[in-house]
């Protein structure tokens, strides 16, 4: 596995009640086959071979069912000092897995976790954006300014500001048409839609309050419509249906324990 830039995403998990559930319905959605690890309650996800993903038991109850995605760093140390300087918390102070690697967990000022990668022996994904793995990732706030401003100090990100084409509204899963919408680019590359490696939406306020911040990760399919659904026949529930975007189309989903994540045939999969 190739190394990732600093501040770029370089891994993805979800946290399940329910292990052995979980790898039949993202093995009958994407074709991922699993390896667990050794008397670890965790599997790796592959696709074609190729790692993509790990899928967690929950070790509490309380912990949110959802997929987390992780932001590779060189100093994980320093990157969780920025994230205090710059208003956030750290949930998880930076632990080793291992020889894979250290991680570490932590919010933005709007409440959205996201989680630090330092690189061992494990650098994060053997593949991203094919059909079947991770594309994008983008996180949704309804204090856009202060969180702009976070990941700019914590990660360097350069932001290419854009209004998503169509009618404003909808259900706050996936970003809204009509609204504000950033595109970052990490630092030391020419800002815009060419070297962006995710993004910031808008919770707007026909989200009831009770909805927290939080990140949307993306995977890529082939097919978007047959992707959504073959999640209703495995269980799962569409949150989003199948849309046209600038960028391919796309659906949001959620799995048969409730995990929120959204799917993109991109542009040039399109029939």
């Amino acid at each position: 596995m190739a190394a990732f830039a600093p501040s770029t995403p370089c891994w993805v998990d979800v946290q399940l009640s329910d292990l052995e559930a979980g790898k039949r319905f993202y093995g009958g959605l994407f074709g991922w086959t699993f390896r667990a690890g050794d008397g670890m309650p965790f599997a790796d996800a592959y696709s074609d071979g190729e790692l993509v993903a790990a899928l967690a038991a929950k070790q509490d109850g309380r912990m949110p069912t959802a997929w987390g995605v992780y932001f590779s760093t060189d100093d994980i140390l320093a990157t969780v000092a920025l994230v205090r300087k710059a208003g956030g918390q750290v949930i998880t102070d930076p632990v080793r897995a291992g020889r894979a690697g250290v991680l570490a967990q932590a919010a933005d000022p709007g409440g959205a976790v996201f989680g630090l990668w330092q690189a061992g022996e494990r650098t994060g994904f053997g593949k991203h954006g094919a059909p079947g793995s991770f594309c994008w990732t983008e996180v949704h706030t309804r204090q856009p300014e202060r969180v702009d401003a976070f990941y700019e100090e914590v990660f360097g990100f350069q932001g290419t500001d854009l209004t998503l084409p169509g009618e404003p509204g909808g259900s706050g899963q996936g970003a809204v048409a009509g609204t504000d919408y950033r595109m970052w680019s990490p630092a030391g590359t020419e800002p815009g839609t060419d070297t962006a490696i995710g993004g910031r939406a808008v919770i707007t306020d026909a989200v009831p309050e009770m909805l927290p911040s939080y990140f949307l990760s993306y995977f890529a399919v082939a097919d978007c419509d047959r992707t959504a659904g073959t999640a209703v026949h495995l269980g799962g529930r569409i949150s989003a249906p199948p849309f046209d975007i600038p960028y391919g189309r796309m659906a949001v989903l959620q799995d048969d324990q409730g995990a929120v994540f959204a799917v993109l045939q991109p542009s040039g999969l399109l029939p």
